[in-house]
């Protein structure tokens, strides 16, 4: 929005105040310049260009090369949704065993902070565990999200980076058993949470009915998960264990005493949740009296089977006789979407680009999962993003390239001067590809916003060479000829059009100010696009001019 606000500005400026300010400057003349050290080096590129233009075919070919072997590389190149944003601290949310009491929550929450707070470059840590009063989050008592505030990197002794510090830590809370812990960071995690609802660059979401066959296929595809390169805090989302005493009706013992299942009911309900027997009352208050067993008793299925019952005909027997009551592990939780019930697997990636990872976390898990009949796969997190912004990039950057094309077609009346000029776009993309294998970055959306802006600076300069080299020639100059002193007229202006947006783009391209990770790779992108394009434009694009240009404007210069 910023620069095509700032573009549409410049463009009414150069249509109006621009011409205004021409007249009053230049009311007296210009003076002619003199010989300056530009003519040296203008010099110096008309001879490289009469060079260039006698071996034609074999710098056509070199750069044909350039350009496929600069393409090819796209498919190594590693890929992500965005580049991973520091922002200064980290976020590590840990799981417990379902079913653990509130004290031992707590009390495991407090050992991993002060196995937190032994790494000097920690300054404090804000453990938040379970749900909050309005029910934000659904999250029990066995999960936390543990709040690491750290120092600046500047003060940092005993690591040198986050992903080094991450893994350290990550060792150190494995001696404390029975967590899994996801690391990650705050505003990260509530965005990943709020777009795809994993809170993990990579999950596969596992639907289906039987929720003991979705635990079976989510620990299958947590063990192969966990063996792709790059797998970190790989776990399985927890959806039984929670600790419950089961009474289950026998229907033949309850018919042959001529009681109902109701009746079982009533006995539990009285012994553990309570049964109201009478009322409290003092002045203008009210209190219900209840009946109920001792705490002790109330979770204990011994107890429970010696809870009495009394039969129509006046028999005393126990609530063990009629019922079979046993303590055991239900479900924790029940995940559903789109009416569908659902159970997670998921990872974060370390090490290694995000796009690699899950297209081969894809195919090991289509070769060794076999899902039964009824049941499916889809993949979220960070990757749905990434696989969402590619989908409309495809769109985008196609139409992009219409509309310059149109564009250029409007301008010169010619496709085949479009064309000329269009070509480069390609040898862009090369500087630009050749930037992100040279700095170590990854094709994200940042790069690709890069490419698109790349698009139109490139263009520009063809623009300024072929416009004024058609002018040459209709004012009656050879092809060749018009070419030469067209190109060599132009250097100056085509150079200062690459400068200037290569310098702007310099700080972000070296930035490390917070931040500086979204920015890096679009700077870099279109710093690197303008250095191979402005080579096209000042070689390549005189060499192939005279393949592409009209006939009909030598014969209009004739009449």
């Amino acid at each position: 929005i910023t620069v095509c606000s700032a573009l549409f500005g410049s463009l009414l400026l150069a249509l109006t105040f621009v011409p205004a300010m021409a007249n009053m400057a230049l009311a007296k003349g210009v003076k002619p310049h003199g010989d300056d050290w530009f003519t040296s080096v203008r010099n110096v590129y008309t001879r490289m260009l009469r060079f260039v233009l006698r071996h034609r075919i074999i710098v056509v070919v070199v750069g044909l090369l350039t350009v496929i072997v600069a393409l090819d590389s796209v498919r190594r190149i590693g890929t992500e949704f965005m580049p991973r944003l520091d922002e200064g601290s980290l976020l590590i949310t840990t799981k417990k065993l379902p079913g653990i009491s509130l004290s031992d929550s707590v009390e495991i929450s407090q050992r991993i902070e002060r196995a937190v707070l032994e790494f000097p470059e920690v300054t404090g840590v804000v453990t938040k565990l379970g749900r909050p009063d309005l029910a934000t989050e659904a999250m029990g008592i066995y999960e936390a999200d543990v709040y690491v505030l750290l120092k600046p990197y500047d003060e940092w002794t005993a690591t040198k980076t986050k992903e080094e510090l991450i893994d350290k830590m990550a060792a150190r809370l494995e001696q404390i058993p029975g967590v899994a812990y996801n690391f990650t960071q705050p505003m990260a995690m509530r965005l990943d949470e709020v777009v795809s609802g994993i809170k993990a660059d990579v999950a596969l979401k596992i639907f289906g009915d039987d929720p003991h066959t979705l635990e079976q296929l989510a620990e299958q595809s947590l063990r192969v998960l966990s063996a792709v390169p790059g797998s970190a805090d790989a776990q399985m989302e927890i959806t039984s264990g929670a600790a419950e005493v089961r009474v289950e009706a026998d229907r033949a013992q309850l018919a042959r005493y001529g009681l109902n299942v109701s009746d079982v009911r009533d006995a539990i309900q009285s012994a553990v949740a309570g049964r109201p027997v009478s009322e409290l009352i003092e002045g203008q208050r009210r209190f219900t009296v209840v009946l109920r067993l001792p705490e002790e008793f109330r979770h204990n299925p011994e107890a429970l089977r010696d809870v009495p019952l009394s039969a129509p005909a006046g028999e005393r027997i126990k609530l063990g006789q009629v019922a079979i009551i046993k303590a055991s592990r239900g479900p924790e939780l029940v995940s559903r979407e789109n009416a569908m019930r659902r159970i997670v697997v998921q990872s974060n990636v370390r090490g290694r680009d995000l796009g690699s990872f899950a297209h081969e976390a894809q195919q090991r898990i289509n070769e060794k999962v076999k899902l039964p009949p009824g049941y499916s796969f889809d993949w979220g997190g960070q990757f749905e993003n990434q696989e969402r912004a590619m989908k409309r990039l495809g769109i985008v950057i196609p139409a992009s390239i219409v509309i310059i094309t149109g564009l250029l077609y409007s301008t010169f009346g010619s496709l085949r001067l479009a064309l000329l000029i269009f070509l480069n776009v390609p040898f862009a993309l090369v500087g630009g590809i050749a930037a992100l294998w040279l700095r170590g970055m990854n094709l994200n959306l940042s790069a690709s916003v890069g490419f698109i802006a790349l698009f139109g600076v490139a263009v520009l300069n063809g623009i300024v060479l072929v416009s004024y080299i058609n002018r040459l020639r209709s004012e009656g100059l050879d092809t060749m000829e018009a070419v030469v002193r067209g190109a060599a007229t132009r250097l100056r202006p085509v150079l200062m059009t690459a400068l200037v947006a290569s310098l702007g783009f310099l700080p972000m391209a070296l930035s490390h100010s917070s931040g500086a990770e979204v920015q890096r790779p679009l700077a870099s992108v279109v710093i690197g696009g303008l250095v191979t394009s402005t080579v096209l434009t000042l070689f390549l694009l005189p060499l192939l001019y005279p393949w592409f240009a009209p006939k009909d404007m030598e014969s209009q210069a004739e009449q």
